[in-house]
């Protein structure tokens, strides 16, 4: 029963820590004829790379289908949302070496402006 106590508290507190984690929105300008590419460099280096970070809560790519009211972002195909316990902890993943190896085969991958951030608290 103690062990059992002990384990759920350490969930609990786990959880407490998310709760109001940071979002990062990463608008990208691809280049159509990258998308394969892309979506490999994202699955096979960025996503286990970013996953095994201190903080880390979850990360999405997601592929714009329509806008359903008001305009879709210009030039943004694809937004990558990344989320963190803190914005310090998302600050320190992207000075880490494997930041600095894995975001440049996304990145290569962008036309343009490239891309967009905006940070968000999660309330």
């Amino acid at each position: 029963m103690y062990l059992k106590s002990l384990a759920l508290a350490g969930v609990a507190s786990g959880l407490k820590a998310a709760q109001n984690p940071i979002q990062l929105h990463v608008d990208l300008d691809l280049d159509p004829a990258q998308e394969k590419q892309m979506l490999a460099n994202y699955r096979k280096q960025f996503q286990p790379a970013i996953r095994k970070q201190p903080g880390f809560v979850e990360e999405k790519l997601l592929k714009l289908r329509s806008a359903m009211a008001g305009p879709a972002p210009a030039n943004a195909p694809y937004r990558l949302i990344i989320s963190f316990e803190t914005e310090e902890q998302r600050k320190a993943w992207v000075a880490t070496a494997e930041h600095q190896r894995v975001w440049p085969t996304i990145e290569k991958t962008l036309k343009g402006s490239k891309y967009g951030a905006v940070l968000y608290d999660v309330v």
